[in-house]
């Protein structure tokens, strides 16, 4: 519940990226950002993925919200195009941190033979959250404007931290099902 939870406020990227094409970034840098994301979350899920074997998928999980954080509210706050670079390295690094976890934390969770059901509909609710999490975002975005919609992310994303770290228990992912 708690994945859901977050994924509920997590909108879709495009919103960093016409946050960055808002702030007079060029079409073509707008697509290099996004691509420099990609390659920041490739570069950093495995040596997350193998952290979080040694310290834990909670603690790693926690520090991909704090990235997410920082992303949210650095997009409300800054405005120069190297900060915008750097909060696109940051949010290539809450990706990597966070998603092949919760694919990992979803298996663990479940049974052998539930994993696939578990699995698809974890993505299926997930996709259901973005799309409402980004609807609310663009409205708000055409209502407010993008700094409350970046500040309202940020702050959601503190209860989501909250709720994992005062209650979901670690998951042993050495532990035999």
């Amino acid at each position: 519940w708690g994945l859901l939870l977050f994924a509920s406020i997590n909108s879709a990227e495009i919103f960093l990226l016409l946050r960055a094409k808002d702030l007079g970034m060029s079409d073509a840098s707008v697509v290099g950002l996004y691509i420099f994301y990609n390659l920041i979350f490739a570069l950093l899920a495995y040596p997350l993925g193998r952290l979080s074997d040694t310290m834990g998928m909670k603690r790693i999980f926690l520090l991909g919200l704090a990235l997410f954080a920082i992303t949210y509210l650095g997009m409300a706050l800054l405005s120069s195009t190297a900060a915008i670079i750097a909060l696109f390295f940051v949010y290539g690094g809450f990706a990597a941190a966070t998603d092949g976890l919760a694919k990992a934390w979803i298996s663990k969770v479940c049974g052998p033979r539930e994993k696939a059901v578990g699995l698809g509909t974890f993505a299926g609710l997930q996709s259901l959250s973005l799309l409402l999490a980004s609807v609310w975002a663009g409205l708000l975005w055409d209502i407010a404007g993008p700094m409350i919609v970046f500040l309202l992310t940020a702050g959601l994303s503190v209860p989501v931290g909250l709720y994992f770290l005062l209650k979901v228990k670690e998951i042993d992912l050495t532990e035999k099902l």
